[in-house]
């Protein structure tokens, strides 16, 4: 039986339509059951269609430096454990 945790763990594959098979049925049928999951995988489709029909939106420099600089310093942080 599928949790939800199984769920979430393959919910970005199942979007892209990258399952095929069993494991497609399985998840439909966990979306099928459970009310939670319903609403996530919805509401994750709705925003893709929304930001699929948008125009790019360019980042500021300095917000684009800040974003890098948060990244760089929380990927040295996971390779220090």
């Amino acid at each position: 039986m599928l949790t939800c945790k199984d769920f979430l763990r393959e919910l970005s594959d199942y979007l892209d339509e990258n399952l095929a098979g069993e494991a497609r049925t399985e998840l439909e049928q966990h979306i099928a059951a459970c009310p939670n999951c319903w609403v996530i995988a919805d509401t994750t489709k709705k925003t893709i269609r929304v930001y699929k029909g948008m125009d790019p939106y360019p980042i500021p420099p300095d917000v684009e430096a800040r974003l890098m600089q948060a990244l760089e310093r929380k990927m040295a942080a996971k390779q220090s454990k």
